[in-house]
């Protein structure tokens, strides 16, 4: 699993308050895939996951959190390597991102 949480730390580049923040405004519950209208988008799904893992010491980590994990790393790498032209501040791209951890602006 220590190769996994390290990919995930790599990939995942806000913090839980950050990240908690970023779930609470409209853009994060727009952007992305919805099964159907009204519903959860998967992304602001994986977010809320996502807090749940940052907020937990390695130690006490399941393996379905490694299990989204593996699927937080794999989706942030393919996205990531979508990057639209120009500016990217205010784009679904990047909203779609940050519901997975990850912002593009962040250094």
């Amino acid at each position: 699993m220590a190769d996994v949480y390290a990919d995930f730390r790599d990939a995942v580049n806000m913090t839980p308050a950050e990240l908690r923040k970023w779930l609470d405004t409209p853009e994060s519950k727009d952007a992305g895939q919805k099964s159907s209208p009204g519903a959860e988008s998967v992304g602001h799904d994986s977010g809320r996951k996502i807090v749940g893992i940052l907020d937990k010491k390695k130690g006490d980590l399941t393996s379905a959190d490694e299990e989204h994990m593996r699927k937080v790393v794999g989706y942030v790498h393919r996205h990531a390597a979508q990057r639209p032209d120009g500016d990217v501040s205010d784009t679904r791209w990047r909203y779609s991102l940050m519901n997975w951890g990850h912002d593009p602006l962040k250094k």
